[in-house]
């Protein structure tokens, strides 16, 4: 008997994991809808000079798409790699006198290429929001407050949101001179977490001692309020920012947060604040999120934006987690 297998980074789901990842969801989806943000669906198929960051397809605005058909005019289609280009696709072409900010939100699959020995998802479910037209800082203080409130409703509790900022170490680089390919590898092994690569290239530069200290001093910073402390130039800038961001926050929030001088997206269009989500139950970050404040002028209307994305699996695997780590109520 020939038993047909799957895609690698695929899986099915069974009744009683889709039981608890529906009831999560649903709760949510509730707190989304509580703060505003209308639910969008858009096409899983999309044209694909809608990811291409010139607009006609050399480079990529976000992870480069995995799957590609043509359709029947002989037009080249794709899977969706993220939600956030095709809601600016969609405010630019649905939202054009809009008053805002607009608010939408999602639940949504997407998908990319992966590694298979590294067992990643090439299919994965995401929940989202995308806060359009709400410049820094209030428009992301607004967003990290759905961010955990939405972490909260799950019923996840030992999460913490590590804040950084998108610019901070590339201008970092920038005004050490780096040249821009070594700063591209750099950036690169940053987003794969490989410090000892870039401690390697650090070291390939032959810097001042100050300097290549401090390249390999910052990414590696992350903490509370004290490690704003003390920054200058860049570093001044982007600490200034996150401080803002920080004093807006509610206290409940702002507990939450850790300041992360190396925190660095592998998708090109953010321009400002960003941050991830960490859980001691679970290895690998389980949402993301930031500012955009350029991508939707590529679509024919420059707003300021702000969102994040959940992986909804990897939320669902760290709750499992903590949940078994907890002690039982005696009887």
């Amino acid at each position: 008997m020939v038993v047909d297998r799957i895609p690698s980074g695929t899986r099915d789901v069974l009744p009683d994991e889709m039981r608890e990842l529906r009831a999560m969801t649903d709760r949510i989806r509730a707190v989304f809808d509580r703060a505003g943000y209308g639910e969008v669906y858009t096409p899983a198929l999309e044209y694909e000079r809608t990811f291409a960051s010139d607009r006609a397809g050399r480079g990529w605005l976000a992870t480069p798409p995995a799957y590609r058909v043509f359709d029947e005019q002989g037009n080249v289609l794709v899977l969706r790699s993220d939600m956030t280009i095709p809601i600016a696709r969609l405010v630019a072409n649905r939202y054009q006198h809009s008053e805002l900010p607009l608010r939408f939100s999602y639940l949504a699959h997407a998908y990319r290429s992966v590694r298979p020995q590294r067992g990643q998802s090439r299919e994965f479910l995401q929940a989202g929001v995308e806060l359009i037209g709400s410049p820094s800082p209030e428009g992301t203080a607004e967003v990290l407050g759905v961010l955990c409130a939405a972490l909260d409703s799950a019923g996840l509790q030992s999460y913490r949101v590590g804040l950084g900022d998108a610019a901070l170490y590339p201008s970092l680089l920038e005004q050490l001179g780096i040249g821009e390919e070594i700063r591209e590898r750099i950036l690169r092994e940053l987003v794969d977490g490989d410090f000892v690569g870039v401690e390697r290239e650090v070291a390939a530069l032959s810097l001042a001692g100050d300097d290549a200290e401090l390249l390999l001093r910052v990414p590696q910073t992350r903490g509370g309020p004290e490690v704003l402390e003390g920054l200058a130039g860049p570093l001044h800038d982007a600490g200034s920012g996150m401080r803002t961001v920080h004093a807006m926050l509610a206290r409940e929030v702002a507990a939450r947060i850790i300041f992360d001088l190396g925190l660095v997206r592998s998708l090109g269009y953010y321009t400002g604040a960003v941050f991830q989500v960490y859980d001691p139950a679970h290895g690998l970050p389980i949402g993301s999120g930031g500012r955009y404040d350029e991508l939707l002028g590529l679509f024919g209307r420059p707003l300021p934006a702000v969102g994040f994305a959940l992986n909804v699996e990897r939320l669902h695997i760290a709750l499992t987690g903590e949940e078994r780590g907890r002690p039982r109520a005696q009887t």
